[in-house]
């Protein structure tokens, strides 16, 4: 896909609370699609099985329906929501419907209360981007095929590109430098920009668009044109080292990826180590963050998580393999989900984190349904590792620093940790 991570904020015209396009993925991803649990764990088929948001739309009364006299336990609930302090998702969706029945945009007026509100991660989605979203949840996305990265020098890599993709067609390659997007030169910029222009966010661009690389490979430099294509995509992939390691990468938590990281668990050779190459994971669906825990823990807690002052918990099934050597590989692209699946190895002391610290973001957004079908979501809580730690802000301490070679790094942690028969 054209930036390093799938979860690249669906396009919008502006950004609520200011947020660029690295996107919240997260306990909000779970939220969304009806995936977190509530008080109590759901079954496996409904934490997979995508819920649309409610869609009763949120605004005044319609004529007729409000509480009177004769109704006296709805009077007393209309009296103690007069009386309670107004939620911040109840002040946007009020906007929104102010703003419509004034015949203005309710999407402009939800971001601005976003804005207002502080939130570094509240955001308003018109319905389209929403669906993008769920696209995005699914491994769908429209873009050229590449992943891309910022040198310490300012200059922006292509990483990796996917087999098939226009990216690939045009014969670009890992390692190539990406100079420009559409004659807009792209060295010093946030990767999160460089998405932005690889996807025409500005002129929400479909697929068959056209964009034009500036590219370079050593001394040649070159254009090249290639039209954006809708692409999926696989976020686990799997290889075997010649020592017999077992390399498990993930690059998001999209539906399926933890039975997928179960079956790599399973088909592994036995007393091989494996790493858990959590590298530049920006999060995804909680369900598949807490599957993949299961994979290597035999039940127990994963984390806790607030939704406006209620405890909840996220827990593992039982079963998985607890006995294999294992090594989670980070760094500061790893955030949400996958620092929930790292906190829970590392506070549970079965796996080493090996890497840098992590992105810091431990917030829960729940979603919104505006009365024009736009979505906005707003933070309402924060999760914990098992230990009790937060991470919102502080991200996650590795065990053991990277070095300059992370992967021989974490290939040498795990002969350390020794045969676990």
């Amino acid at each position: 896909m054209s930036g390093r991570d799938p979860f690249c904020q669906p396009r919008r015209s502006r950004s609520g609370a200011g947020l660029t396009l690295v996107f919240v993925g997260v306990l909000v991803a779970g939220a969304a699609t009806g995936s977190l649990p509530g008080h109590e764990r759901g079954s496996a088929a409904s934490a997979h099985r995508a819920v649309p948001v409610p869609s009763a739309p949120v605004g005044p009364p319609a004529p007729g329906s409000a509480p009177g006299p004769s109704d006296p336990d709805s009077a007393a609930a209309s009296a103690h929501r007069s009386s309670s302090p107004v939620s911040p998702s109840e002040q946007v969706a009020r906007a929104a419907a102010e703003a419509m029945a004034a015949g203005k945009s309710p999407v402009e007026a939800a971001e601005h209360a976003v804005s207002r509100s502080g939130d570094r991660w509240g955001a308003v989605y018109s319905p389209g981007d929403y669906e993008e979203f769920q696209d995005a949840l699914d491994g769908r996305y429209t873009g050229v095929g590449l992943w891309a990265r910022r040198a310490r020098d300012g200059r922006i890599d292509v990483t990796e590109v996917q087999t098939g993709s226009p990216a690939a067609d045009a014969g670009i390659r890992a390692g190539d430098r990406l100079r420009s997007v559409d004659g807009e030169t792209v060295d010093g910029r946030p990767v999160t920009d460089v998405v932005s222009l690889l996807r025409g966010d500005a002129d929400d661009a479909p697929a068959g668009t056209s964009v034009t690389l500036g590219l370079q490979r050593g001394s040649r430099t070159w254009t090249r044109t290639l039209r954006r294509a809708r692409l999926s995509t696989d976020s686990v992939s799997v290889r075997r080292l010649s020592d017999g390691t077992t390399v498990i990468r993930i690059t998001a938590f999209t539906k399926g990826a933890g039975d997928k990281v179960r079956t790599a668990v399973r088909g592994a050779p036995a007393r091989s180590g494996i790493v858990l190459d959590l590298r530049g994971n920006s999060g995804g669906l909680v369900t598949e963050a807490v599957t993949t825990a299961s994979a290597f823990l035999d039940g127990g807690l994963v984390a806790t998580y607030d939704v406006d002052g209620s405890q909840r918990a996220l827990h593992a099934e039982p079963g998985g393999d607890t006995t294999r050597p294992l090594v989670a590989l980070v760094d500061g692209g790893t955030m949400s989900a996958a620092e929930l699946l790292t906190g829970a190895l590392k506070d549970r002391g079965r796996a080493l984190v090996v890497g840098s610290r992590t992105f810091g973001k431990g917030s829960v957004q729940m979603p919104t349904r505006l009365p024009d079908g736009s979505v906005a979501e707003l933070t309402v809580g924060h999760y914990r590792t098992p230990a009790g730690r937060s991470v919102d802000g502080h991200g996650i301490t590795p065990d053991l620093d990277a070095g300059t070679d992370p992967l021989s790094r974490a290939r040498t942690v795990l002969t350390g940790l020794g045969d676990p028969s």
